[in-house]
């Protein structure tokens, strides 16, 4: 079947440069995704977008090409609950893949217990009105108690304006949650202005809780460009993950977003989205913690 791009969509980096900085060993791209391609796994009718396609094959020539180890796929939006594209890339991954898929009530328990066995370790819930129509929160929420045995989590995605209406259900989920890109703060608001500090109490009062301290090129207004010469990118968003990455160093992810659904202002290179990393978590210790001891902890904990 043929898929039309979504007019302006805007491709996956031709040429990611080879990053400066040198992952810890074992490191993990704790989020990204894979579309298609279409003619072998089409896109969700009820779909929002149309995105290039984006197949396996070329997120693990990355993931070599940056120094990682292994790959959290976090199913997109784009796909549906066909869960197909992201069962067929954990399986070429063998083992150093692990899923997180969208599932409806109707999912029957051999299903999910097939997901598991696949790798899949997660659902995901999407709040953002623009990509997808709400699920009522009690069908999520029976959801969430049938996936708890299986040790399972929650990831969330939502934008930060949204978070007070939300917080109730989220405190409700009966297993740990991991919270896309920080909640989507607003970064020309403060580090300690009401919107941010919101989103930081979450964390600090509910220690099932975890985010991902990823996507500054969803969030910045500087942008990728260098700082003074140096390269030193997406320095608006620096502060706030810092922050999350200093006060909760067992309880932050980080990834790639790869291939970066949605822009619309740049496409990053992925190697400069490496070298962001030290930026947020610079020491060691942080970094190994980031990269590899938490999302091994989450993911592979077996």
């Amino acid at each position: 079947m043929k898929f039309t791009k979504t007019p302006g969509w805007l491709d996956f980096h031709p040429a990611p440069s080879t990053p400066r900085f040198v992952v810890p060993e074992g490191a993990v791209d704790a989020h990204c995704h894979v579309f298609g391609p279409g003619e072998t796994f089409p896109y969700a009718p009820q779909r929002k977008y149309t995105p290039c396609d984006a197949p396996k094959e070329q997120l693990f020539a990355l993931r070599d090409k940056l120094g990682f180890r292994r790959n959290v796929i976090v199913q997109a939006t784009c796909h549906g609950d066909d869960n197909s594209a992201l069962i067929d890339a954990l399986r070429a991954a063998d083992g150093t893949a692990r899923g997180v898929a969208t599932v409806k009530r109707t999912i029957r328990d051999e299903e999910l217990l097939a997901l598991h066995q696949a790798g899949v370790r997660g659902v995901r819930f999407n709040f953002v009105k623009r990509l997808v129509d709400f699920t009522p929160k009690d069908e999520l929420l029976e959801i969430a108690h049938r996936i708890a045995p299986l040790g399972w989590h929650i990831v969330v995605y939502f934008e930060a304006a949204d978070l007070a209406e939300l917080w109730d259900f989220f405190t409700s989920i009966p297993t740990q949650v991991v919270v896309d890109h920080m909640g989507r703060p607003d970064v020309s608001l403060p580090v300690e202005g009401v919107e941010f500090q919101r989103f930081v109490a979450l964390m600090r009062e509910h220690e099932n809780i975890w985010c991902k301290v990823s996507c500054p090129e969803r969030l910045s207004h500087t942008g990728p460009a260098a700082v003074e010469g140096q390269q030193r990118p997406y320095q608006d968003v620096v502060p706030f993950a810092r922050y999350l990455v200093a006060h909760f160093p067992d309880r932050v992810l980080w990834g790639t977003d790869w291939p970066h659904p949605n822009l619309k202002g740049h496409m990053p290179d992925d190697g400069l989205l490496v070298n962001y990393i030290p930026f947020i978590a610079p020491s060691a210790e942080l970094q190994h913690k980031l990269l590899v001891d938490n999302p091994m902890r989450l993911y592979w904990p077996e």
